[in-house]
């Protein structure tokens, strides 16, 4: 960041008063500017046993499946948000249940968030952003090509769940030597 998005004036990098971190503070009208983490919400979206993912048309990770997720919007809840996200990526309607998987992705400035949710019919299809959607087993799903390593603990930590017969909430960190 360079100017200031109130006066446009010069920002400089700086430990505010009473502040710990440094942040951009513009150098007319002392204006700190605060860079936070970006969240991605989602659905594992499901029906009759199976995960309803998408083959991603837009880069990062182009080819590569994922599950419908995307940038939180401002003014919307994270609910909101995992609903839009898979209605705009697989075309898809989607009961929320609850949060499933927090995942922290400190590296990138990204925490990715995940619901359960149940699939309200089977009348999807590609959106603007995916190649492709479909429903996959827990043997089906293409494991060497999700596209998140995120996407890939949620579904682990999902099944695994599933096979227990009991769901619950899921927290984890990822580090940059694990990759993307």
């Amino acid at each position: 960041m360079k100017y200031c998005a109130h006066c446009g004036a010069t920002v400089e990098l700086r430990i505010p008063p009473g502040d710990s971190l440094p942040r951009h503070v513009c150098t007319r009208c002392a204006t700190i500017h605060y860079l936070n983490p970006k969240l991605v919400v989602g659905a594992v979206a499901h029906w009759q046993g199976r995960i309803l993912l998408c083959r991603r048309a837009i880069e990062p990770r182009l080819g590569r499946w994922t599950l419908p997720a995307g940038f939180m919007e401002n003014g919307e809840s994270t609910t909101h948000a995992a609903l839009r996200e898979t209605l705009e990526e697989a075309c898809a309607r989607v009961e929320i249940d609850d949060l499933f998987a927090l995942i922290n992705v400190p590296y990138i400035n990204q925490v990715h968030l995940f619901y359960r949710g149940r699939l309200l019919d089977t009348d999807f299809a590609a959106g603007a952003e995916s190649l492709e959607t479909a429903l996959f087993s827990e043997d089906e799903i293409p494991w060497q090509d999700l596209a998140f390593r995120s996407v890939t603990r949620c579904l682990e930590a999902y099944f695994a769940d599933r096979r227990a017969g009991l769901f619950r909430f899921h927290e984890d960190d990822l580090s940059p030597d694990e990759g993307y």
